[in-house]
This record gives structure tokens, C-alpha cells and sequence, in this order.
């Protein structure tokens, strides 16, 4: 059901997609939720007067604040305790590797990666976590936190409220929404499945 935007906006409206995005965006249980299409679903929602029955630029704002914010603790958590989670065994909840590919991502884009990692599942879960943990600069962080979170949640909102001002996006919402579901999960598995070949090993040369 938490993977399904509109049973979540349906179930507990804004609140439910603040609290997502806070999630996603800071903690590392939240790794698994629907970031993308389910602000691409609140624009849609809002642009057709379902469920959600605010202005776009206060949904905006708010969705930003909250994307913001997630980054914030996700840092605060990395720097508080990186080395230990480094070393941590894995479990059903946390997964080494996850954290090993943010780590490989901020790596290659340094500061960059707080803003590019916004349009990246699973990496942008981890990403503040290992800015943390690498001893980021706080100013810096915050800098590429506010910029990155404000481009992800007004950007995505707001081209989900644009395509449902569109005729064909409105008069067929339902297929638009399992559209959005299937992309969103796409991403995902590929990332799963880049995973599971990298822990495979190397085949012995004949």
C-alpha cells in the first residue's frame, strides 16, 4: 500500500506525503518509498481537485521544507554515528551495499550529489547519511540541501500539476497513475539488479 501514491495521499492527504519525503529524503528506513511518482501524482491530484484541495506553490513549499529537512537529519545521523553504520552487519532493514553505492555516488560528484542525487532512488536516501559521515562541510551541505530539495519538490510537483491540466492526462488519471507506479518502480529494480551482479564473483579465467 506505501508504494502506491494515490492510496497514500487518498489514506492521509498531505500529511501522509510530508511525511514520506521526509522520510526518504533522511531516514534509512525510507529508502523504499515513492518519492517521485508520488509528488508527480500530488500535482496531478491538485491540477484535477482529488483528495488534495491546496494551492500548488503552498504543496510546494511545504513538500520542499520537508525534503530539506530529511536531508538535514539524515547528515546529523551520519555524522553522529558514520563510522559505526559503516561497519554494521546487514539485515532486512539496512543493506551495506546501499550505503556503499551513495558512498561510490558522492564520491564522483563531491558536492554535486546532494542535488543530483534528489532524481536517484535509494541514493538519495543514502547520500546525506555519507555526506555526514565524510565530515562535509556543514555550510556547503546545507547550501546543495536547500537548492537540490527545492528544485526536486517543486519541480516534480509541478510537472505533475501542469500534465494534469492536460485533457488525455485528466480523462484517463487511472492509467496515468499505474504509469507513474511501473516508471518509479523501474529505476529500483535496476538498481537492485546492478547490486546483485556486483556481488557476484568475478568468473576464474579457463
Amino acid at each position: 500500500m506505501l508504494l502506491d501514491p494515490e492510496w497514500l495521499i487518498s489514506t492521509f492527504g498531505l500529511i501522509g506525503i510530508l511525511a514520506a519525503v521526509f522520510a526518504e529524503s533522511g531516514l534509512l528506513i525510507g529508502f523504499f518509498l515513492p518519492g517521485d511518482s508520488l509528488l508527480f501524482t500530488a500535482g496531478l491530484l491538485i491540477a484535477g481537485g482529488t483528495y488534495l484541495h491546496l494551492p500548488l506553490w503552498l504543496t510546494c513549499a511545504l513538500v520542499s521544507l520537508a525534503a530539506v529537512a530529511g536531508d538535514q537529519t539524515g547528515y546529523a545521523f551520519g555524522r553522529r554515528f558514520g563510522p559505526a553504520l559503516f561497519r554494521r552487519p546487514a539485515s532486512r532493514l539496512f543493506k551495506p551495499e546501499n550505503l556503499a553505492r551513495a558512498r561510490d555516488f558522492f564520491r564522483r560528484y563531491g558536492a554535486r550529489s546532494i542535488v543530483l542525487a534528489r532524481v536517484v532512488p535509494i541514493v538519495r536516501t543514502f547520500t546525506p547519511v555519507v555526506a555526514g559521515a565524510s565530515h562535509m562541510r556543514y555550510r556547503t551541505f546545507l547550501t546543495f540541501n536547500v537548492v537540490g530539495g527545492t528544485l526536486w519538490g517543486c519541480g516534480v510537483t509541478t510537472l505533475g500539476y501542469f500534465l494534469g491540466r492536460i485533457a488525455f492526462v485528466r480523462d484517463n488519471i487511472e492509467l496515468i497513475l499505474i504509469g507513474i507506479v511501473v516508471v518509479s518502480v523501474v529505476p529500483v529494480a535496476v538498481e537492485l539488479l546492478r547490486a546483485r551482479r556486483s556481488r557476484r564473483p568475478e568468473a576464474e579465467p579457463s
